[in-house]
């Protein structure tokens, strides 16, 4: 049964776990990346992943939707069950199910990965005609739609090399969502951003966070994690070491190591 969790903004009521990543571990060589994570997230909660460099955020998040085979352990997303193939045997059905999980997880990554010879419109439409085989037209009017989200109605027609790099990760941003996940993504996406073009990207991920769209992101935008998340993650050595409300985790946690973590951080 559901526990009456509620969204801080909406108001609404946080759904049933609609991400399960149990016993991630990873190995890269012999360097052990993640050490057995567990964490969950709720239909309409945003939660985002802090912590050092080399602490394992992006790894698992690339777990998640097995761009990263994990070593050991199993990822659930809305209902649809992978575990890890550690020998690699890579069967028909195992590849099958990766599929799946890709389609219900859109990712959104530091740089933006736009088809440089293909229109903003193109790029959109491109994943959910041929992969999820949506007419043409019915791909359009969605894109048209995500691009109104993310204020960028007027740049349908343009080439990528066109756009500012803020322009381009919100380009990426409505092309994930014109597939329509379960869940987004987000691995760092305003690193590769010069200072005066992260405000607007930040913007539209907190637009969607207060809408109730669920989301794990890794940032290092402590104001942003603050004003958007549900719920903070500090990760430090390939295992969760405190979580909490963000009022709680970037004001007042209790693990030393986020109480360090966060005065150099915060110092920088």
């Amino acid at each position: 049964m559901t526990d009456h969790i509620v969204h801080p903004v909406t108001g609404a009521h946080l759904g049933d776990n609609i991400v399960r990543a149990q016993q991630i571990e990873k190995y890269f060589g012999r360097n052990h990346v993640l050490r057995g994570l567990d964490i969950d997230v709720r239909q309409g909660e945003s939660v985002m992943l802090i912590g050092r460099s080399g602490s394992g955020k992006t790894t698992f998040l690339r777990c998640v939707n097995f761009l990263e085979e994990p070593s050991a352990g199993w990822v659930e997303i809305d209902g649809l069950r992978v575990d890890a193939d550690p020998l690699h045997t890579r069967s028909r059905a195992h590849l099958e199910q990766i599929r799946q999980i890709r389609i219900r997880s859109g990712m959104v990554f530091q740089e933006f990965n736009l088809f440089p010879h293909m229109s903003v419109l193109a790029n959109l439409i491109e994943a959910p005609t041929k992969v999820n085989h949506v007419p043409k037209a019915e791909a359009i009017e969605r894109a048209e739609a995500y691009l109104d989200k993310v204020g960028l109605t007027e740049k349908r027609d343009e080439y990528p090399q066109r756009l500012s790099g803020g322009q381009k990760q919100r380009v990426a941003i409505a092309r994930a969502l014109c597939m329509e996940p379960k869940v987004l993504l987000f691995d760092e996406p305003t690193s590769a951003l010069d200072s005066d073009l992260i405000g607007e990207v930040l913007k539209v991920m907190e637009d969607l966070a207060h809408e109730g769209t669920t989301m794990i992101v890794v940032t290092h935008e402590m104001h942003f994690a603050r004003e958007a998340a549900d719920r903070v993650i500090f990760l430090e050595e390939g295992l969760v070491v405190e979580e909490g409300p963000p009022e709680v985790m970037l004001s007042e946690p209790t693990d030393g190591r986020t109480q360090q973590f966060l005065r150099r951080f915060l110092a920088d």
